[in-house]
């Protein structure tokens, strides 16, 4: 997989997952403001749609392929595991930061994937799947969402949906909202203080 690796001082680690159309380049600015001291691993989704970079396939806006979900979320969980062998880090040291597209793949990974993962910081999140017969217990998980208020690509019974499916496992939830689909400066600064209480 394309990607960009940044060793930090600090043994945890940003897996970074950008929006549809982004690069592994991307989210680099908002990696150092989180934590300048966190090492990075930035991913680009390997899937074209119109030429835009996706972690996934769809079948239109909101309508996932569930099939291609699932081989895509695996093969990415496992990239981050050799990665994490090959620079020496632990997997729970791992911290998720996605937009959009790259917050919904991370939601897969941490339904789904035997890892206790215990922060991600997911902005502009959907997840229209059925989860009813998942029973992950998420209690060790911290999860910061930036969701948006009268946001074109997520109706709020979605931002709704993602909330309750984390507070459903138990993880611990904050939450944030925006104006639109949008990564914002206030919600990185409320996202960066969450994250280095």
């Amino acid at each position: 997989m394309e990607h960009i690796y940044i060793e930090g001082k600090s043994p945890y680690v940003f897996v970074l997952l950008h929006g549809t159309g982004g690069t592994e380049h991307d989210l680099l600015p908002l990696a150092k403001t989180l934590n300048p001291d966190f090492s990075i691993l930035s991913v680009r989704g390997e899937i074209q749609e119109n030429g835009m970079n996706r972690f996934f396939k769809r079948h239109g806006e909101g309508k996932y392929d569930l099939q291609d979900l699932e081989k895509r979320g695996e093969s990415l969980f496992q990239f981050i595991r050799e990665q994490s062998l090959k620079h020496d880090f632990k997997m729970e040291n791992v911290v998720f930061v996605g937009f959009s597209n790259g917050s919904n793949i991370a939601v897969n990974m941490l339904l789904k994937e035997e890892a206790e993962f215990k922060r991600a910081v997911l902005f502009a999140p959907m997840y229209p799947v059925d989860i009813t017969e998942n029973t992950k217990d998420m209690s060790e998980l911290n999860v910061f969402l930036s969701l948006g208020n009268n946001d074109p690509m997520v109706p709020e019974a979605e931002s709704e949906r993602v909330i309750r499916l984390f507070k459903e496992r138990h993880a611990k939830v904050s939450t944030t909202f925006v104006e639109g689909h949008r990564l914002t400066k206030e919600a990185v600064l409320k996202a960066r203080e969450w994250l280095n209480k």
